[in-house]
């Protein structure tokens, strides 16, 4: 059982990412398909929106989908901060690897398949083996091609499932993003150095009108 549930909380990367030097800046939403479904997550630091790529990444999309629809995002926190470099890495938030609030995994759809890239701004799901994401949930800061799957790399090369972008609130992102963490704090004997000193609650993630 802790074996499953580091595997659902866990977002190793096979290498660690290149800094890009400038972030991509984010579409406008005139940029993005307006009848693409749009999420908004109001936490305790503010609201940001993301567009849900339903139509690129049916089964990654869909399985998002379900976690806000049944309101397994409600009460939540962004339990995981990465500092891969100044205004550089990840924020993660979702189930914590609570098996009684996740749903099934899902198959794997990898960026070759979908082309959503990991850029700034995208939202991904966590995995270690391909077809073991649940229900944990990152937001990219800067540029990490390092996480798109990559067929000329060796072993393991079919990266993360992107599957939408925060198209507003991208300044609460990195507020989150550059909040304080504890330097001695873990998430289940993982990740040290990358748990928020004060985890941001998710207050609800509900469905809106573009």
């Amino acid at each position: 059982m802790f074996a499953y549930v580091m595997a659902a909380i866990a977002l190793a990367a096979p290498q660690v990412p290149t800094p890009a030097a400038t972030p991509t800046p984010l579409p406008t939403p005139l940029t993005v398909d307006p009848s693409l479904p749009r999420v908004a997550i109001d936490t305790a630091e503010g609201r940001f929106v993301i567009a849900v790529e339903l139509k690129k990444a049916p089964l990654t999309a869909a399985n998002f989908l379900r976690y806000v629809d049944q309101k397994r995002l409600d009460g939540v926190t962004v339990y995981r901060v990465s500092h891969v470099a100044p205004r550089f890495g990840f924020i993660q938030f979702g189930m914590n690897g609570d098996p009684k609030r996740s749903l099934p995994p899902i198959r794997h759809e990898p960026t070759t398949l979908t082309g959503i890239k990991h850029l700034e701004g995208t939202i991904s799901t966590a995995r270690l083996a391909p077809g073991t994401a649940r229900g944990e949930f990152t937001i990219m800061l800067g540029d990490q091609p390092g996480l798109d799957a990559d067929p000329m790399k060796p072993g393991d090369n079919l990266g993360y499932a992107a599957f939408g972008r925060v198209v507003e609130g991208m300044d609460v992102v990195v507020r989150i993003f550059d909040a304080p963490l504890n330097p001695a704090a873990t998430v289940r004997g993982a990740f040290k150095g990358e748990v928020p000193a004060k985890p941001v609650r998710i207050l609800t993630a509900r469905r809106v009108k573009p």
